[in-house]
């Protein structure tokens, strides 16, 4: 049985051992050869005796070479802190070249190579501590989800993944049937009308780690393909689900990263989120807040801020301590970034006992006694204002936010702030197809399901929790009513026909005796990702797409025979 690197200490001085692994680096000092030798666990340091048989083919050695050895265990004179294995090393008796590599295309113990070259050599680039460390990271978190769910009696279930395609949402991943001509399939986007099934069936509490694919726009926090740690539970309350997942998120920092989270988690509703934060996924590692300051500028001078507030709009500001570190070309460019964000202009004032900035003119001195009062001004404050809609100027300043907290420094990568953010709207208004649509999915239970024509004020038992400024879940309660059911999608435009030829399978499982139900997913890389200190989900994932959606590696996708699309009835347009 192979031994691991970093299973040899001090307790096993004076042993010969057989080691298996890859030649990390090589260094010739004084006519000994230095090995470092990597395996999947860590480094062990070999040593080779000029004296010794194998010293000449240790002396051939490259970095990647693949080799097997067998030597005695001794105490190395001065021992690096830096490595597991730091206080042993092997003298060298027998020596096994099994493969050789050929020039690396980049350097693994000092990457500058751009990501597009790592991600074509990915195998080579799975080899560096970083990326190897992550995807242990996410195998604890599975494994600890696992241990956990199974201990509450739940029931680990495979879904499909050749599905029927419906509406809402993003766009599907669709599968051409052979043996169905003109038909698809789709990929699963998550496994939500699956795991109502389940609930259907009686199976009260079911869980998957689910493969689940979205074709959407990328970032550096999306990927078309993804997994969620997915729950679905019969005859809980809103509050007992969250209080099970918050159960989960313990056992996982705690077992993965050895941090005791606090619960219960913080909760805001959404409404919060937006008016404090300007985001529903706020990151609370840092304070603050957006004010209102609405008004303060109603009897104002300032016209331009007068007119904002006749038409309905806000003014809103952001105080920052930090008035010494922003010139006027700094608030600029803080300005072009906020017209990013459907922002016109960017008002600043600066307070030092007295007030400075693009609008000092127009505060009087009962406008300043409101301000200091209103946002506890202290010297040396920065006090970012939007004015306009309220959308705009919440999406805007919320951006701003975290732009400026980073700019500063302010966000401690060692530290997790989590929320619960509930009371989600039941419907949002979809510029792209002119139309309200469901805001989670058409099967998220309304608090008040006489209520749906305002769709604008609507609200469902809908929750999200947001780690560091990331969604890292949600859910909601579903509808178990069919009459319920029929409603909302009504509400959102469908007609009988449309509805009965979408989602006709769960309408008629939901009439015979199905249970209050609801269920949260917890996006697994992103949760890895937070997990990890990175803000690229790429790194968490053992063979990612780029934010083209193709693998470098594999040159995926590609264009497949004219044979194979004859078979599938298809034929490309020009």
């Amino acid at each position: 049985m192979k031994i691991n690197n970093t299973s040899i200490g001090k307790k096993n001085v004076g042993e010969t051992v057989t080691l298996y692994g890859w030649v990390n680096r090589k260094r010739d000092l004084g006519g000994l050869v230095f090995i470092d030798l990597r395996d999947r666990s860590g480094i062990i340091q070999l040593v080779v005796d000029p004296k010794s048989e194998v010293y000449d083919l240790a002396s051939t050695l490259k970095n990647e070479y693949v080799i097997k050895v067998s030597g005695k265990v001794v105490l190395r004179k001065e021992a690096n802190k830096n490595l597991k294995t730091g206080e042993v090393e092997i003298e060298v008796l027998s020596l096994d070249i099994l493969n050789k590599s050929i020039d690396l295309p980049f350097d693994l113990n000092n990457v500058t190579a751009l990501e597009d070259t790592r991600l074509k050599y990915r195998y080579l680039d799975l080899r560096r501590e970083e990326l190897k460390n992550n995807l242990m990271v996410k195998h604890k978190v599975m494994q600890s989800a696992r241990k956990y769910l199974n201990s509450l009696d739940f029931m680990e279930i495979e879904t499909p993944i050749l599905c029927k395609s419906t509406p809402e949402g993003a766009r599907d991943y669709l599968v051409p049937s052979r043996v169905n001509k003109g038909c698809f399939y789709a990929l699963p986007q998550s496994p939500q009308l699956f795991k109502q099934i389940l609930m259907m069936s009686s199976m009260e509490r079911y869980y998957q780690i689910a493969r689940c694919f979205r074709d959407e726009d990328l970032r550096a926090d999306r990927q078309p393909e993804f997994t969620q740690i997915d729950m679905e539970m019969s005859f809980l309350s809103q509050d007992e689900i969250m209080n099970i997942t918050e159960g989960l998120l313990y056992n996982i920092f705690k077992e993965v990263k050895n941090i005791e989270i606090k619960l219960p988690i913080n909760r805001m509703t959404y409404d919060e989120a937006i008016n404090l934060y300007g985001s529903d996924k706020p990151d609370l590692r840092f304070e603050n807040p957006i004010y209102d300051i609405t008004d303060y500028f109603k009897e104002s001078d300032f016209s331009l801020f007068k007119n904002i507030i006749n038409d309905g709009g806000i003014i809103n500001a952001l105080v920052f301590n930090a008035a010494d570190k922003y010139s006027r070309k700094d608030i600029d460019k803080l300005t072009d970034y906020v017209k990013t964000y459907g922002a016109k202009a960017l008002a600043f004032l600066k307070y030092n006992g007295e007030f400075t900035g693009s609008i000092a003119k127009f505060v009087n001195e009962e406008i300043g006694k409101n301000l200091i009062r209103s946002l506890d001004l202290k010297d040396n404050d920065l006090i970012l204002i939007i004015a306009g809609d309220k959308k705009m100027v919440k999406t805007s300043l919320g951006a701003l936010r975290c732009k400026v907290a980073k700019d500063l420094d302010l966000i401690s990568k060692d530290k997790y702030a989590l929320t619960w953010v509930t009371d989600f709207p039941m419907f949002e208004y979809s510029e792209e197809e002119e139309r309200y649509i469901a805001c989670h999915h058409p099967f998220t239970l309304p608090q008040d399901i006489d209520g749906l024509d305002d769709k604008e004020n609507a609200k469902a038992y809908a929750y999200d929790i947001v780690i560091n400024g990331y969604e890292a879940g949600g859910g909601s309660l579903r509808i178990y009513n069919p009459l319920d059911q029929e409603k909302v999608l009504e509400a959102l435009g469908f007609s009988k026909e449309q509805a009965l030829s979408q989602f006709g399978f769960l309408l008629d499982a939901l009439k015979y005796g199905c249970p209050p139900h609801g269920g949260l997913a917890l996006g697994l890389e992103r949760l890895t990702m937070i997990l990890c200190g990175t803000e690229n989900i790429r790194d968490v994932i053992a063979f990612p797409k780029t934010t083209s959606a193709s693998c470098l590696m594999t040159e995926a996708p590609s264009k497949v025979a004219l044979k194979q699309l004859n078979e599938l009835h298809i034929k490309i347009s020009e």
